[in-house]
């Protein structure tokens, strides 16, 4: 009995383990925090809707990168922190956050879809706190 009720465990943990997306937002949120555009790279869809305080368009993946990288490199990441954030199970997630620099702190908004297996960064946006 012990046996039977041991595979049954194992068996339902491996589904669950199965449907486990292959990274998580707290990966997407860790590049933020050190300011890693390259990182972050990993994650954009093949189109982004970046929103800066002075410009609000949408970008190919390669454009997107380049763009957060300048954004990066001009104000200095210093943190990020995720102030709120949907639960994952609808197929996509929502993340508000401060990211913290040295020319002040913006609230970040992170916009997540699914693709296939995997949850993409579709829309960021940077508003000066």
């Amino acid at each position: 009995m012990k046996r039977i009720f041991g595979l049954a465990v194992l068996s339902i943990s491996l589904v669950l383990v199965s449907f486990r997306p292959t990274y998580t937002l707290d990966e997407i949120t860790a590049a933020f925090k050190v300011g890693n555009a390259g990182e972050l790279s990993r994650y954009l869809d093949s189109r982004v809707d970046i929103s800066l305080p002075e410009k609000s368009d949408s970008y190919s993946k390669i454009q997107a990168e380049m763009i957060i990288r300048d954004f990066f490199s001009t104000n200095g990441v210093q943190n990020f922190t995720v102030k709120h954030r949907t639960p994952n199970g609808s197929g996509s997630e929502f993340c508000v956050g401060v990211l913290q620099t040295r020319n002040g702190d913006y609230r970040t908004t992170l916009f997540l879809k699914q693709k296939g297996e995997r949850q993409l960064l579709q829309e960021i946006r940077f508003q000066a706190w």
